[in-house]
């Protein structure tokens, strides 16, 4: 099976993806990652204005299969998240590089983003 590895994201080995979105990142989890957890039943994420540091836990994700960690991709300042998932995280499932993101951050650098696994590395290692 094929998955959808979009080229304008960076990955970390832990299925998140960082997007840069002018002065600030978004944050999800990839197609694969959705794909081997099942149906996303519940997402626990930080509160807006916490510090969070690369590669430290950022939320939880819970699916009909498991529960998992979510790790942060960059070490900044969490600026939006996706309230949407509160009553929806299937959204997760549906469109995870859309309407499923889970938080937005202003990072330290945005250089760091960089340092991720690019989109090629990431599909060598989901193959």
């Amino acid at each position: 099976m094929s998955f959808e590895v979009p080229e304008d994201c960076w990955y970390l080995d832990s299925h998140e993806w960082a997007r840069r979105q002018g002065d600030t990142v978004q944050v999800g989890i990839s197609e694969f990652a959705q794909d081997e957890l099942g149906d996303v039943v519940f997402v626990e994420l930080p509160a807006e204005g916490e510090r969070l540091t690369r590669p430290d836990q950022f939320g939880v994700i819970e699916s009909i299969k498991a529960v998992s960690d979510l790790y942060t991709p960059i070490t900044g300042t969490v600026t939006a998240t996706n309230d949407d998932l509160r009553d929806a995280p299937e959204l997760v499932n549906e469109d995870p590089f859309g309407d499923g993101w889970m938080l937005e951050m202003e990072p330290d650098d945005h250089s760091t983003v960089a340092d991720l696994l690019s989109p090629a590395e990431y599909r060598d290692q989901i193959e």
